[in-house]
């Protein structure tokens, strides 16, 4: 498994930042590892979809809950990563801080490329937290 974490002290207020990654349709504007996103259903706060990702075009079905002012949690229930990604947020020194963990693999053969897409996805999360910083203060 990779784990990958990062995280960034912003200063804007938590609901502006919520209001930033819980839009899930805009996620390819931060995250440059996700192309494009399909949701397939939306049931309360879970959302079902289809993401595109960077590597090889690869198409990834999530399950994405949403914990309103707190985090959104997606689980990766098919495609070519198994796991999880987390984005939390916590309100600090007049500000909000936002954190991104992922615990995952890829799956099947594809299992020995894990710690060369591990660099990949870190540096991807780190310019995707702050491209969300610069929004939130703007």
């Amino acid at each position: 498994m990779a784990l990958i974490e990062a995280s960034v002290q912003i200063n804007a207020p938590t609901e502006k930042v919520w209001n930033i990654i819980s839009d899930l349709d805009s996620e390819p504007r931060f995250w440059k590892g996700t192309k494009e996103v399909r949701n397939i259903s939306k049931e309360g706060n879970i959302v079902t979809r289809e993401i595109t990702i960077a590597f090889k075009d690869s198409k990834c079905v999530q399950t994405v809950t949403l914990y309103p002012k707190e985090k959104i949690q997606a689980v990766f229930t098919k495609g070519i990563i198994n796991g999880t990604k987390t984005v939390t947020l916590s309100p600090k020194d007049n500000g909000t801080r936002l954190e991104a963990g992922w615990d995952i693999k890829l799956s099947g053969m594809m299992g020995m490329f894990t710690g060369m897409v591990k660099k990949h996805i870190q540096s991807g999360t780190e310019q995707a937290l702050q491209s969300i910083k610069q929004e939130a203060e703007r």
